[in-house]
């Protein structure tokens, strides 16, 4: 009989499982605060479980997380990259990053990626599948729990590694509400951030949910042949449709939405885009984060000069458009979401 992994599971549903097999509800509270309160995985360490209970949980289930394959950290050891593994095999990168307001994590929503973004590295081998809110939480917990041996925790997560959030919107949606409740880690909403390539009617269902989580939009261009080169999902979601649905998104939660803006040597960083670019976001409650390219080296792409980045924040910030230049971290493990696990399926 196959085990169910129940690493994932909310509170109704553990409490469901107990209950199922004639025990107080109560029993799945305290099921859920052994797995996440206190990250335990054994069942025979649960100790004020009845041991009936627990010879029936190690029977029928599984606290099933990630094992990790490779880390790569960097020389100052302000970034490590990891791949973790499922038990199916399935290998997906999460990163650690040591930043000045607490520790962040990028975490993955899919194995690979079928965007076709041209900059990226996650969809060169395509996307295997989605992943469970399970294990999205599993690489939180991995990272927690690394952390926590040194008396720290993950303060903040952007869901902005590979693959598409909102084409794997349930289990995203799982995810983040099972990181804000009090049985699990209990993370404000606040300290969230999705990241999106601009699936417009999941943008605008989002926005529906009532949860305060920040939004980051991948934009890349001011125009949208361009963009188009750039993003292939602009053919179906073009950019004019994905700024309006940014623009309503942070009407409705009245929050800040971050255009991401990967500035890439002749392509997209002279001053008429800069001001395209301003033109595209006025009146919207927004701001844009500069991101000089990672270089990957299967698309060709190179990082513009000093002078241009320069140049092209400039344009914005004197243009009264709220803007910042993403602080580089982890270039010397190649942190750009992809490049290690690509690495060990070409070995």
């Amino acid at each position: 009989m196959e085990l169910m992994n129940i690493f994932g599971q909310t509170l109704p549903e553990l409490t469901e499982l107990v209950t199922g097999w004639g025990l107080p509800k109560f029993r799945g509270k305290q099921l859920a605060e052994w797995m996440y309160k206190k990250s335990i995985t054994d069942f025979s360490q649960m100790q004020n479980l009845p041991k009936d209970l627990r010879q029936q949980l190690v029977q029928a289930c599984v606290i099933d997380r990630a094992a990790r394959v490779d880390q790569l950290n960097s020389v100052d050891g302000k970034t490590s990259k990891f791949l973790l593994e499922f038990s199916d095999g399935v290998g997906v990168e999460t990163v650690l990053m040591h930043q000045p307001y607490g520790n962040s994590i990028c975490v993955s929503s899919q194995a690979g990626c079928n965007m076709g973004c041209t900059f990226c590295a996650s969809t060169l081998h395509g996307m295997v599948r989605n992943l469970t809110a399970g294990e999205m939480l599993a690489q939180t917990y991995y990272i927690n729990d690394l952390l926590q041996k040194t008396g720290e925790k993950v303060d903040t997560i952007v869901i902005m590694g590979s693959g598409e959030p909102l084409t794997n919107y349930d289990n995203v949606l799982k995810y983040i509400r099972l990181l804000h409740e009090e049985y699990c880690l209990g993370m404000s909403y606040r300290s969230v951030t999705l990241s999106t390539s601009g699936i417009v009617p999941n943008i605008y269902r989002l926005a529906e949910e009532e949860i305060p989580i920040n939004l980051s939009i991948s934009l890349h261009a001011p125009e949208n042949e361009l963009r188009s080169e750039l993003m292939p999902i602009n053919r179906k979601y073009p950019m004019l449709d994905v700024v309006k649905a940014g623009g309503d998104y942070g009407a409705k939660t009245r929050r800040r939405v971050t255009y991401e803006y990967i500035l890439i040597d002749g392509v997209n960083d002279n001053i008429q885009q800069a001001k395209e670019l301003t033109e595209l976001l006025k009146g919207q409650l927004a701001s844009v984060n500069l991101i000089p390219i990672n270089p990957v080296a299967e698309r060709g792409w190179n990082r513009p000069s000093q002078e241009r980045i320069n140049a092209f924040e400039k344009y914005l910030a004197q243009h009264h458009v709220t803007v910042t230049v993403r602080r580089e971290m982890g270039n010397d493990i190649q942190a750009a979401c992809g490049q290690l696990r690509n690495k060990h399926l070409e070995e």
